[in-house]
Parts: C-alpha cells; structure tokens; sequence
C-alpha cells in the first residue's frame, strides 16, 4: 500500500514514440524545472513501441535517475489511449502531460504549479501561434470548428492536452473507463474549475512529427467518435427535413395538374425522398442503439504492457481488464 509520504507532489508524464533524438534532452529540462518548483515530483516515460533506439535510453535513464519511471507498451497504442494510460499510471498530487519533443515548453512548469495551488484543478496551455505548413494549420482550424459543431460539450481552440490535472480530475477520469479517451474533450465535460495560459508553441526541437494531417483527422474522428452523440442522431434529423421535402412535393403534384405541370415526375421524386426519409429514420434509430450499447460496454484496457521499470512494488501493472488505476 502506497504511503502518503512515498506520492511526489508532482508528476509528468511524457508519451514517447522514436524519440530517440529528444528523450534524454527532456527529460534533463523537465527535472531541473520540476526540482525548481515543487517539493517532489517523478517523471512518468510511456513508451508506444518505439523502434529506433529509444528504449536503450530510457533504461539508461531510469539506471541514473530512480525518479524517472518507464512503462513499454507491447506495441502501439495510438497516439490517444497510450498518453492517457500514462496519466492514469501517476501517483503526483498534481499531473502535467507533456510531449517529449519540446513543443510543450517544460519552462510553463512552474505556471502551471502557481496556477494549481492557486486553486485551479485544471490548467492548460493554450496554443496562440504555431510555426507549421499552411495545410497543417486548416486542418487543425477545420478539425476545432467541426468538433464545435457537432461536439456534445464546448472545445478549446488551441489546447492541445498539454497542461496540468489535480488528483481529483485524474481519479475522476481514470473512473469512467473510455475504451477511446478523447481526454481534452473529458476535461472540458467533467466540469472541473479550468485556467488556461496562452503560449507561442516553438518549432519541434529533433526528429520528424507523427502528427501529420491523417494524424490530425484519425485523432478527431476518433474524438467525435467519443464526444459528439448528437452525429449518430443526424440521420434522424435528416430524415424528417427530407420526409418534409417529400410532402410538399406530394402536395404540388395536384397543383401542377391543373396547370398542365410535371406531375408524374413530382410524384416519382416524393416517392424517391419519402423511401429516403423511411431509410434513414431506420439508420438514425440504429444508431441510437449502437450508442447505447457503447455507453454500456466500456471495459478493455487501454493499453497492454509489455514492462515497467522504477515503479514501486505497490504500483505494479494491472493484472485485471479494469482502466481504473487502483481499486
């Protein structure tokens, strides 16, 4: 059983994929700033089957350090349930996810330490410009108006996931057992207090990007797949607009009989979207229940791990299917 004085008051957790150019260099940055601003702290390194190196330096760097702790997938995860595996594996009274190639600023540490202690259960950095190609920016525009649309709980443009959670909202998360976390979209849902700090995100410092535009697109179906039930009932609402459509034409069939108009074809076109309408009030009822059974089947993990290294033997792997952290 994990004492109270064996938890760091803080803990970062950085999800790593061939990160073997930037690994060491963050983790070297993110301890001089976490030794600066809180008492204690561990860094949390989870590993989504990288193939290039990384793993040596993560033992490498858990043999120096026993405070940097290191989960490897047994393979990749996404770059959706293998971060937020890792935030749920903290122990910190307070847990930052960050990204391991420098986009996430480490030196934001200590804000979002004020920010916490201030109060705040939630902070995070809000993106207000960022060097990338004009077809990275549109997607990512377009992907924050489209979860804003359809998405059943406002979004925060610019907010990436990087910032800092209180215990309580990571236990409270952890519980409800997203097989798909779209976690910035969870937080904005659980209604937790939420402080923001704008920032200029630099350049990634080494190594390519895994965020390209199918990336992008992957990462927001996947959120709407999560956080936007109102698109399943989209049939539904198409289908009385159309079923609509298909009365008025029904009803300008006799008025274009007197008047020598298309009559026969009015008719075929009202049939055309009435059988429309019927198929598609169908489709949104099933979709309905699809949802209703997601709603009610969430328990497989997020991840599988293939090891962990640095963790006491109170925090060892789950055994069980459960994503609850701890019992």
């Amino acid at each position: 059983m994990t004492t109270t004085h064996d938890i760091p008051e803080l803990s970062i957790v950085i999800p790593c994929f061939n990160e073997v150019q930037n690994v060491a260099e963050i983790c070297a940055e993110v301890t001089a700033e976490a030794s600066r601003h809180a008492e204690s702290h561990e860094i949390i390194l989870i590993d989504n089957g990288s193939t290039d190196g990384t793993r040596t330096i993560m033992r490498n760097l858990c043999a120096a350090d026993p405070r940097i702790r290191v989960i490897f997938n047994n393979r990749n995860y996404g770059q959706m349930r293998s971060p937020v595996y890792g935030i749920y594996q903290a122990e910190g009274r307070a847990v930052i996810g960050m990204c391991a190639d420098f986009q996430d600023p480490p030196a934001m540490i200590g804000e979002f330490m004020d920010k916490w202690r201030g109060g705040a259960q939630v902070v995070l950095g809000q993106r207000r410009s960022e060097k990338a190609s004009p077809l990275l920016r549109f997607s990512r525009w377009f992907g924050y108006r489209f979860l804003e649309r359809f998405g059943d709980y406002p979004v925060i443009p610019g907010a990436t996931g990087f910032g800092l959670f209180d215990r309580e909202v990571v236990d409270t998360l952890a519980a409800w057992n997203e097989p798909e976390p779209f976690f910035r979209g969870m937080l904005v849902e659980s209604g937790f207090e939420l402080a923001l700090i704008p920032f200029d995100r630099p350049q990634r410092a080494a190594g390519t990007s895994k965020n390209g535009v199918a990336a992008l697109a992957s990462f927001a179906l996947s959120g709407l797949a999560g956080s936007a039930k109102s698109l399943l009932r989209l049939p539904l609402f198409l289908s009385v607009y159309i079923g609509l459509l298909a009365l008025a034409l029904l009803f300008a069939a006799p008025v274009a009989l007197m008047i020598g108009g298309p009559v026969w074809t009015l008719l075929a076109l009202a049939l055309v979207f009435g059988i429309f309408a019927v198929l598609l009030l169908f489709l949104g009822l099933i979709g309905e229940q699809v949802r209703m059974l997601a709603e009610r089947s969430r328990n497989v993990p997020l991840v599988i791990e293939q090891e962990r290294i640095n963790f006491p033997a109170s925090r060892s792997a789950p055994a069980s299917r459960t994503l609850i952290r701890r019992p």
